[in-house]
């Protein structure tokens, strides 16, 4: 299993910041939907021993490979308590899925730690929302809450300044080859519909925080965004009947004329070059949704913002662009989240022009 670039864990467990940020998202949304989940807390506060130390860190790999793509596994408290996250619980009672769980967390401890060891590490079980039901298991708020600052290992932050110096120049390249493009198009745009030249959206980047996102505008001004909300919205809830995996509206009639041209040749994205030199977006990265998109996210949907900041390209652009179900899409997301590097980065960026070219769920 690889190490996270610009992480101080292991592959599969979440920093106590993004893990317990994640958590508070995800109380929110089962107080306000009603949808339960189950929080796990594996405190080995009591074993203090460098051995057992380093027998944490592959008890949490081991739970983190042993769950579902649903469930988050972290760092509650750093080096001390791993939490679990269980969603999507479908129905199962409280006590069959306390059970299931304990017995599966028993296993993965009694075959790391010594038999005098497993007695020492405290398992409380956590149900949200919370109610009479689960009254003994709840647990205070305040102790929910994460920390605004986090320190990267060295490997992280090289990782990041090459990362960064990458986007800087290759924006820059970008800007200067497709400046020609830049006025044809926007000439083009004034010519064939009424409007501004550039699309302006608010978007949401890395750790949920809002930017204007940048387009060439493909759409007629006076359109109604319902249309897309709901197609968004009923797609990422799997509502949407779309049996090919189609993620963008086919035939919509809020695009233009030319906006079609633009759009099956995604030249109406170039002017995010300009979102990637002031730092808003990288070249490569998961795209960042519309506000409105985010709020139908489910838990594990969330971390393709809050783990990385928004590309212009991915796995799912090279992969499978418009042509793949919406959990595919964020797979191949935390696919690249998890694995990422610089020579990751540089062959999406070759393969990308290809994917373009071939046009495949473009529209």
């Amino acid at each position: 299993m690889k190490i996270l670039k610009n992480r101080k864990t292991t592959a599969g467990i979440a920093d106590e910041v993004l893990f317990n940020r994640l958590l508070s998202m995800e109380r929110k949304r089962s107080e306000r939907t009603g949808a339960p989940f189950l929080l796990v807390l594996i405190n080995f506060e009591r074993l203090v021993r460098s051995r057992v130390k380093n027998s944490i860190e592959n008890i949490g790999v081991a739970i983190a490979a042993s769950t579902r793509d649903t469930d988050i596994t972290g760092w509650h408290r750093h080096r001390s308590t791993i939490g679990v996250i269980f969603t999507a619980l479908n129905g199962t009672s409280r006590k069959a899925t306390r059970e299931a769980v304990s017995g599966k967390i028993h296993k993965m401890l009694t075959e790391h730690l010594h038999p005098s060891e497993v007695g020492s590490v405290e398992i409380s079980f956590h149900f949200f929302p919370e109610n009479e039901e689960s009254s003994e298991d709840c647990i205070e708020s305040g102790k929910l809450l994460y920390a605004e600052s986090e320190q990267e290992d060295l490997s992280g932050k090289l990782f990041a300044v090459a990362k960064r110096v990458t986007d800087i120049a290759g924006s820059l390249f970008a800007l200067a080859v497709f400046s020609p493009a830049f006025l044809v198009i926007a000439v083009a745009i004034k010519m064939t519909s009424a409007g501004p030249v550039f699309y302006r959206q608010k978007r949401l980047g890395k750790h949920g925080v809002e930017f204007t996102f940048l387009k060439f505008r493909s759409m007629y001004v006076a359109n109604d965004s319902k249309i897309h909300r709901e197609f968004t919205q009923n797609l990422i809830r799997g509502n949407a009947n779309n049996p090919e995996g189609v993620y963008k509206i086919q035939k919509d009639p809020r695009i233009t004329r030319f906006g079609h041209i633009l759009r099956s040749t995604s030249l109406d994205e170039l002017p995010q070059f300009i979102n990637v030199l002031t730092g808003e977006m990288s070249l490569v990265g998961p795209r960042p949704p519309i506000p409105y998109e985010f709020e139908c996210y489910q838990l594990w949907h969330r971390r393709r913002i809050l783990e990385a900041k928004p590309g212009i390209t991915g796995l799912w652009q090279v992969y499978g662009r418009s042509r793949t179900s919406f959990d595919e899409m964020v797979r191949l997301d935390l696919q690249y989240i998890r694995d990422r590097s610089l020579w990751i980065d540089l062959k999406i960026l070759f393969k990308t022009p290809f994917a373009v070219i071939a046009g495949h769920g473009a529209y």
